[in-house]
């Protein structure tokens, strides 16, 4: 065997048909040694047990972190305070399955939510939409998030009031933006001449409050429960998961739980030494270490993948964004800024920065094997997608010398490369859970709380009495405990326009 494809295989793990390689990290085997050790002295396996487990190691909240229940399809029990939580999942399993067969003549599909309740089927939608051998079910599936009305509005332009089904999703069903916004959706349904118990007959609900659905005035029998123990960026196993099912059949969204409770299993059972998960959060760790780097991409090289950095930034920012652990104390390291887009696309965006900035940023490569389309094409323009993934990445990797400043690249940034053997359902969600997995992981070496996300509370705070001030109109409001003076400034700027 030759020292370079040693090199490789040293570098090269596999699950599921599913290949990561190292070989541009640069750690070299010592470094993985003293990595795996540090991962055992921070009860990294300890911590995996205690996940699947259901033990409360969303410490801040005093709740499990069970969203890997969610696709147990082997209904193996999972216990919570002594219950089996598998027959309520497989309840919902079997309503959703009920309501795949029970929609005829739908032609628009309207899911309400944000953040968790948008970001995972909003991508799964996008991810399978071409891939070969699923078949849409003919329904437009529209996604509504943002308050501004200009996302509602695009929606509505092309929804048929009387074939459209509503899907409201909201963990706490007390989210502003998705309460305001199905208000305007059933305001919509009446106003184009909808009855109240058309609109009742439509309109449905994913959520862990069961109680705030029904006053909202959704049927009972059209609300889909999830639970407390399921975090909202970990929710797309659940009935928020509902768009995949209806879009492309209940088996789809088998095949997607399938996908990740195998990546589950790998992660809970696998020696670190070949633990996807682990080795991934692994390299993230050391390049932190050596390079004290701040951010990491992303790319993946298949557009149907586009979706999926927007996905991993709430995954990994929302979850590991601190600066404080688990024990209240300063943190060394948390997540890093993530982001990304499509490539070969990112390649003419900044791609440059990547190479030639001052800046050390890792990225993951994500490739498929297959191309995502039949057309007469697509296994050249394949080549040429895989061609570009690669030569990135060793360009990347080794640089180049030049007589020329302009023309040098320094070379020494690190990556992975992820191979998919195909992009279908299976495969997504196997893709998804090795990097719920990665995050959690992370956490752990940190001593980060993965499951809780107390910064995105305060600004929520202060926005209700500056809509207040909005609302009055007037345009001499002073700075006041919690409006300070530049922000009373700018409400008196807005206010002078009305």
């Amino acid at each position: 065997m030759s020292l370079q494809s040693q090199f490789a295989s040293e570098n090269t793990h596999a699950a599921l048909d599913i290949v990561l390689d190292t070989a541009y990290q640069g750690i070299n085997a010592g470094n993985w040694a003293k990595l795996f050790a540090d991962a055992r002295k921070s009860q990294l396996e300890q911590f995996i047990v205690d996940m699947f487990a259901g033990k409360r190691i969303n410490k801040s909240e005093d709740r499990p972190a069970l969203h890997s229940a969610l696709r147990n399809l082997s209904k193996r029990p999972v216990l919570i305070n002594g219950t089996d939580v598998m027959p309520a999942v497989s309840e919902v399993w079997h309503r959703i399955e009920a309501l795949c067969n029970k929609w005829v003549g739908v032609t628009d599909v309207i899911h309400i939510g944000i953040g968790g309740s948008d970001f995972g089927p909003r991508l799964a939608i996008e991810a399978l939409a071409h891939a070969p051998g699923i078949e849409s079910r003919g329904m437009r599936m529209h996604f509504v998030a943002n308050i501004d009305t200009a996302e509602l509005a695009r929606v509505l332009t092309w929804a048929h009031p009387h074939s459209t089904r509503v899907i409201v999703v909201s963990k706490s069903f007390t989210t502003l933006e998705t309460s305001m916004n199905a208000k305007a959706v059933v305001a919509w349904l009446k106003d184009s001449g909808c009855s109240n118990s058309q609109v009742a007959h439509a309109i449905y609900a994913v959520t862990a409050n069961v109680t705030a659905a029904k006053e909202f005035g959704i049927n009972e029998d059209h609300i889909f429960p999830f639970w407390d123990w399921v975090g909202g960026r970990y929710s797309v196993w659940s009935a928020v998961g509902l768009p995949i099912a209806l879009q492309y059949g209940f088996e789809t969204f088998q095949q997607f739980l399938a996908g990740a409770e195998a990546m589950d299993l790998h992660f809970k059972n696998t020696p670190l030494e070949k633990n996807l998960p682990v080795i991934m959060a692994l390299a993230l760790f050391h390049q932190q270490e050596r390079h004290d780097i701040r951010a990491y991409a992303a790319i993946p090289y298949a557009d149907a993948l586009d979706w999926f950095p927007r996905w991993l930034q709430q995954l990994d920012m929302e979850s590991n964004g601190k600066s404080i652990d688990r024990d209240g104390k300063p943190v060394k390291h948390s997540c890093p800024v993530v982001f990304g887009s499509a490539g070969s696309n990112a390649q003419h965006s900044y791609f440059q920065l990547l190479h030639q900035g001052t800046e050390i940023i890792p990225i993951d490569f994500i490739a498929v094997r297959e191309p995502m389309s039949n057309r007469p094409e697509a296994k050249a323009h394949h080549r040429i997608l895989l061609s570009n993934c690669l030569a990135q990445a060793q360009a990347l990797a080794n640089g180049k010398t030049a007589s020329n400043p302009n023309d040098v690249y320094p070379g020494k940034r690190p990556s992975n490369l992820l191979l998919l053997p195909k992009l279908n359902a299976f495969y997504l969600g196997a893709l998804l859970a090795l990097y719920e997995n990665r995050t959690a992981t992370l956490g752990a070496l940190w001593n980060i709380n993965s499951f809780d996300q107390p910064g995105v509370e305060y600004g929520k705070v202060l926005a209700k009495p500056i809509e207040q001030a909005l609302t009055s109109h007037q345009n001499d409001i002073v700075a006041s405990a919690n409006i300070d003076a530049v922000t009373a400034a700018r409400i008196n700027l807005l206010n002078s326009n009305n």
